[in-house]
């Protein structure tokens, strides 16, 4: 999923023959997961119409201080609605009026009130772009924290070729989405998370398992992709989907095929957080054939024990942050310490079977964090998308 997703977006359209791919900018973005509302100055409409752009966004596009019916068009309301401005094309002429603070159309008055991070991709002839006037003026609008998206080299519409040509559409959304990633607090940090349950065999048909959706561990790696991280998700036989989230996934079965999976991807990873609601047991033999009912009202399946990926993990980590799950049903936060000191854990995830908000399969979960020094911070029942934002709050302290 883009960064761009459900992020509203407001593009400043100006008076230049680059304003026709204002249009498929439009397109590119909402295809990303954006809204998109458009302003213009009342010279942009010579190159494009209001139509065209109102048509593409689904939203009506304002070029003036005042509508048909006298209404004022507030440019204070239009600024904080955004998440981000993008000014495409930039003229020189804008560009110009945006570092004097002129204010003489609704989009020069809109950029003066935003408070979002403003883009601008300036679009200009070659002589004009390579003047000392416009890369003062550039860099003067940097200085104030605007991003200039850098003009290409091309054909111009003087017939010249060289810079100036305002960025193609696709390359100024791939440079918006790279810029917010790159501030993204979990930018380049590899997220190692495993999920859900593990079936362990008994027969072709039938198996051990637990009633673990892994919920929980989905929404930290959703959450954790949101943030920039590279994720990597380790997942038991659960139904729940990371469709449009960039995140790897590798599915797994059974506790063996989990450890061997953690385990090739941990010396990568930054963080490692085990959420999943792994087996404790398997059977010592697993049938090849379906068991069939027989008349002695008693079957007995020898059980042996799974290997420990969480300890296994704290015995061989260097520099890795590691965070475990306690989820406990009697003397909760006693047993979740001596797992927190057991397992070598930089802090563990207690949650209660006897909390109405806990638990497998819930939409809720209500945690406490458990620290290396046993110190406890208690949260209050949340969605599992909040407490997933929760423990990655508590990890960003720690790095």
């Amino acid at each position: 999923m883009s960064v761009l997703h459900r992020k509203k977006i407001l593009l400043a359209v100006t008076a230049g023959i680059a304003a026709y791919k204002a249009a498929f900018l439009v397109r590119g973005l909402i295809k990303k997961g954006a809204e998109v509302k458009v302003i213009m100055t009342p010279e942009a409409q010579n190159f494009i119409t209001p139509l065209t752009l109102s048509t593409l966004s689904k939203h009506p596009v304002e070029w003036k201080f005042f509508g048909e019916d006298g209404d004022w068009n507030n440019h204070v309301e239009s600024a904080l609605w955004a998440d981000f401005m993008i000014i495409a094309p930039c003229t020189a002429n804008t560009l110009s009026n945006m570092a004097d603070g002129t204010c003489d159309n609704l989009v020069l008055a809109t950029y003066l009130s935003s408070k979002c991070p403003v883009y601008f991709a300036p679009a200009m002839d070659l002589d004009m772009y390579r003047h000392p006037t416009t890369l003062k003026n550039i860099d003067l609008l940097e200085s104030y924290g605007n991003i200039c998206i850098p003009a290409e080299e091309g054909e111009l519409a003087s017939g010249l070729v060289g810079e100036g040509r305002m960025a193609e559409p696709e390359n100024i959304i791939s440079f918006i989405e790279s810029n917010i990633q790159s501030s993204l607090p979990l930018f380049k940090k590899n997220i190692l998370i495993s999920a859900g349950p593990t079936y362990e065999n008994i027969d072709p048909v039938r198996f051990i398992g637990n009633y673990s959706s892994g919920k929980m561990g989905f929404e930290i790696a959703k959450a954790a992709a949101n943030l920039g991280a590279n994720v990597t998700l380790v997942s038991g036989p659960s139904q729940e989907s990371i469709s449009g989230y960039s995140i790897n996934r590798i599915d797994v079965v059974s506790a063996a095929n989990m450890y061997d999976a953690m385990h090739a991807n941990f010396d990568n990873s930054d963080v490692v957080i085990m959420s999943a609601a792994v087996a404790d047991y398997r059977p010592k033999e697993v049938a090849t054939q379906k068991i069939k009912k027989e008349n002695d009202d008693n079957m007995i399946i020898e059980l042996i024990k799974n290997p420990d990926i969480l300890k296994s993990l704290g015995e061989i980590k260097t520099n890795q942050l590691l965070v475990g799950f306690a989820l406990e049903t009697n003397n909760e936060e006693e047993n979740a310490k001596k797992k927190l000191i057991k397992k070598n854990l930089d802090f563990i995830v207690l949650n209660s079977m006897q909390d109405k908000d806990a638990g497998f399969q819930k939409n809720t979960n209500k945690i406490t964090i458990i620290d290396k020094d046993l110190s406890m911070q208690e949260f209050s029942a949340k969605s599992k998308s909040d407490v997933a934002k929760d423990i990655l709050n508590v990890i960003l302290n720690k790095l």
